[in-house]
């Protein structure tokens, strides 16, 4: 985990009870779903495999290690997971080298967020070669600490990264607003607590309590956070 400022606890407006937002990066803020498995489907058709479409859903959002892991054993591949991990990584820095589009909506609300002094927190199940990468282009000024999916013992779909950067921001995981994109995501968000808002990108995510289903970041602003606090919460 990288920490840019002292952790905060401040809430975000007088008599508010939103003290942070938390938030996915791969499909919630850049459009990056499809090269992870652009990147997957070139080095399995290297190693002379075909993977199955249908197995996208079960690939997206969760960490390499499940991910990569299920594509061996698909496959069969003559491959280790640390070994496709690094192909599987350098073939998506390649992609974002060449373009990296944000989500709709996504430059708008971090910046009404950094505007009204909110706290931020970047979550992710990549690793932190690739967020480091990614925050150039989303704004690292953004966010007041960073978790990546390789410097905690459990990613998503456990709470514990979510549960770290509540914790870092020195906030209550209730009073935490997630946004997610998968399925994966929402899960390890609701096991920590937190209120969710879920963006689907690749696969769609059902309504539940504690949770609200919107079609893109174009609908949710600082306003449409705060009311989350007033929706029952997700029963763990």
């Amino acid at each position: 985990m990288t920490s840019t400022v002292p952790a905060l606890g401040t809430r975000t407006a007088e008599g508010s009870a939103l003290q942070a937002v938390l938030l996915d990066m791969d499909g919630t803020l850049v459009d990056t779903e499809g090269f992870w498995w652009d990147a997957e489907v070139e080095v399995f058709a290297a190693l002379g495999h075909s993977l199955d479409e249908s197995w996208r859903d079960i690939v997206v959002g969760g960490p390499m290690s499940r991910s990569a892991g299920f594509l061996i054993e698909a496959t069969g591949a003559d491959i280790t997971l640390d070994e496709l991990t690094v192909l599987l990584n350098d073939g998506f820095e390649d992609r974002i080298g060449r373009a990296l589009p944000l989500m709709p909506g996504a430059a708008r609300l971090l910046a009404e967020l950094s505007a009204h002094e909110v706290p931020m927190a970047l979550v992710s199940a990549s690793h932190r070669r690739i967020i480091d990468r990614v925050l150039g282009s989303i704004g690292a000024h953004h966010f007041a600490l960073t978790v990546a999916g390789d410097e905690v013992a459990r990613t998503k779909p456990h709470p514990d990264p979510y549960l770290l950067a509540a914790s870092g921001l020195g906030a209550d995981p209730a009073r935490c607003a997630v946004i997610e994109d998968t399925a994966t995501g929402v899960a390890a968000a609701e096991a920590a607590g937190c209120r969710v808002v879920a963006v689907p990108s690749v696969a769609p995510i059902g309504p539940a309590a504690g949770r609200t289903v919107v079609p893109s970041l174009e609908h949710v602003d600082l306003s449409f956070l705060h009311g989350l606090m007033n929706t029952p919460a997700a029963r763990n």
